[in-house]
């Protein structure tokens, strides 16, 4: 028999170890989408002629979005805080080795990021808000004049977007005191994790304005409610295959990355090794090959590669099991790792 022995009876310090709840969970999920969102209209925006103007998905409705769900992402972060009144207190310094520093700043550069480049498009995206508010058209146009200025904004949604998907895996691994995250490979899995769910949700939403009959009929209303809200011109569905072709490769690394994450812990110390089981056999093992592998990789994989070889109709289902399988591994991430322990006899 192994006796421990404490005397650490602060609050929240151990031998309390399930400390996180769903709400870091979902903003660290929301926080990887938007990075991709980022990424994605970043590159699109640099590939695009200068004066060249259409209301394409990834340039102007993306980034909008993308504003949406990081304001939800910071506001499942704020419930999650012990000290609410006191958050204003991150922006009084920057700390270098403190990975919750970087994320505070970062996550402030990007709400300019986005809305600069959701400017640039946004009257051919919304003209109805365009003919209220002729100020955004003035926007648009000084923009687009400034070939230099296109370029700048591209690559700043790309720098941002790397560093905010990064950083979201980076929180949880330099937290060494859990072995299940004690790897360097959570960043770029993250990273690739967010990527996939971003071009999952424009290629759903592309999906939604194809044309009357090729798309589901349960979108209809919706559809009709937004055109008459907007008369937005329809998005280009050229970009549809694009994006599915990029989600499979994202997905594809993805799934590498899992592997060698999995097989990084497996041939370390045995607390990793014991880790390592709670995906492979023990009680995270279902939720992981089920949502996250099977469901979240796997099949999506397998629907937009018949989708591409037009075995089958583009439909919003394999955007749904990729976000429904990004949200479903940061659940399994947080949790399982705040079960795992380098004590194991704590457990």
């Amino acid at each position: 028999m192994v006796e421990f022995t404490t005397t650490r009876h602060n609050p929240l310090v151990d031998p309390a170890l399930q400390l996180w709840g769903w709400q870091v969970a979902v903003y660290l999920f929301l926080g990887g989408l938007v990075a991709g969102l980022m990424i994605i209209s970043g590159v699109r925006l640099l590939v695009m002629k200068p004066r060249e103007r259409h209301a394409l998905v990834c340039c102007t409705i993306g980034p909008l979005v993308g504003l949406v769900l990081l304001s939800l992402g910071m506001f499942a972060l704020f419930l999650d805080l012990e000290h609410k009144r006191h958050v204003w207190r991150l922006y009084l310094t920057f700390q270098v080795t403190s990975p919750m520093s970087w994320g505070s700043w970062i996550l402030l550069l990007v709400y300019p990021a986005l809305l600069a480049n959701a400017f640039a498009h946004l009257p051919e995206a919304i003209p109805a808000l365009a003919r209220r508010f002729p100020a955004l058209v003035t926007v648009s146009d000084f923009i687009l004049a400034r070939t230099r200025l296109v370029v700048a904004i591209g690559f700043t949604n790309m720098a941002v977007g790397v560093a905010l998907g990064i950083y979201t895996g980076i929180l949880l691994g330099t937290l060494g005191a859990r072995p299940l995250w004690n790897s360097s490979l959570l960043g770029p899995l993250f990273l690739l994790s967010g990527l996939s769910t971003a071009a999952a949700l424009l290629h759903g939403i592309l999906v939604l304005t194809l044309p009357d009959e090729e798309r589901p009929e349960f979108a209809d209303f919706l559809l009709s409610t937004l055109a008459r809200w907007s008369e937005a011109r329809p998005l280009d569905p050229k970009v549809g295959p694009a994006l599915a072709r990029a989600d499979n490769s994202f997905l594809t690394i993805e799934l590498t990355l899992l592997g060698l994450f999995l097989i990084g812990l497996v041939t370390s110390t045995e607390a990793q090794q014991d880790a390592a089981r709670l995906l492979l056999g023990g009680p995270y093992a279902a939720a992981f090959w089920v949502f996250v592998v099977g469901l979240g990789i796997t099949l999506p994989l397998l629907l937009q590669f018949l989708e591409l070889r037009h075995r089958i109709r583009h439909t919003l289902v394999p955007a749904v099991f990729v976000l429904c399988g990004g949200l479903a591994l940061r659940f399994v991430l947080v949790f399982a790792g705040q079960t795992s322990h380098w004590l194991v006899t704590l457990r």
